[in-house]
């Protein structure tokens, strides 16, 4: 594909100044969702999914930089421990389902077995057909219990994939981020594509339906899944008593910083 083609074959990338001024607004409204979702009781769940190098890491930095952890609350699972696995299959994730007043991120989630765990067999086929039956009515279930249920794919092309994981690649700063599982699910894109089909087919239903977004362009992926979630959560603004801060009291001074002059300080590296 020539650089013409890539630029006709969509909306061109973000510039930094444009993304940043979007950022900001959402950001911003995201702090107004807060405080109604204490105010309110809110609960609810918002998952990410989507191939390696979708960009899921960087969509929930970007909800979660202005907002407090103990309402935007991050959950990002170990592989299962040999206790887990004996479990029911949704017992870890549910051990992590939001209280009154919080939204719960997940940094992918139950649809592992959909995905990654079909694919590289790490589970049987009976086991995965039983997760796509079972899922829809464990997600109306929580759904009628008052949670809602927000999930987010992030579909990458196979030539932005392949530019991310060269990226990596040769960029010490990022090869962290690059795993034996990452490069397996390169190898294996047209399988993923197969399971992507089959789950959504099987999932997408009405109380909890898939919204897909197309990451090629990481900023505008970011803005919309930003603006979408605010789309979806109904809120309202809390009206709060203007803050002033109190006089400190003064009866009981003295040089507190003399008091800590002889303790060990960090040197003065820059």
């Amino acid at each position: 594909m020539t650089k013409r083609d890539a630029e006709s074959s969509g909306p061109r990338r973000m510039k930094e100044k444009t993304y940043l001024k979007h950022l900001r607004r959402l950001q911003t409204e995201l702090c107004t969702l807060q405080d109604w979702v204490v105010h309110s009781g809110l609960r609810a769940i918002v998952l990410f999914e989507g191939r390696d190098a979708a960009g899921k890491g960087g969509v929930i930095k970007a909800l979660m930089e202005r907002v407090s952890p103990r309402v935007f609350r991050p959950v990002a699972l170990p592989a299962p421990s040999s206790r887990e696995r004996t479990q029911l299959y949704m017992q870890r994730y549910i051990d992590h389902f939001p209280a009154a007043g919080e939204i719960v991120v997940f940094d992918r989630s139950w649809y592992n077995r959909a995905g990654v765990e079909y694919v590289m067999g790490y589970c049987t086929k009976t086991e995965y057909n039983a997760f796509l039956n079972d899922t829809p009515p464990f997600e109306r279930f929580v759904c009628r219990a008052g949670i809602h249920i927000i999930k987010f794919w992030l579909e990458v092309g196979q030539n932005e994939q392949h530019r991310r994981f060269m990226a990596r690649i040769h960029d010490p700063m990022r090869q962290w981020k690059l795993s034996p599982m990452d490069l397996q699910s390169y190898a294996r894109w047209y399988e993923y594509s197969r399971a992507r089909d089959r789950m959504l087919e099987a999932t997408d239903i009405e109380e909890a339906p898939w919204h897909i977004v197309p990451s090629d362009d990481k900023r505008r992926a970011r803005l919309n899944c930003l603006a979408e979630l605010l789309h979806l959560i109904p809120y309202k603004k809390v009206h709060k008593k203007k803050v002033e801060l109190p006089k400190r009291e003064m009866k009981r001074r003295y040089d507190d910083e003399v008091s800590i002059q002889a303790r060990r300080f960090v040197p003065r590296w820059f």
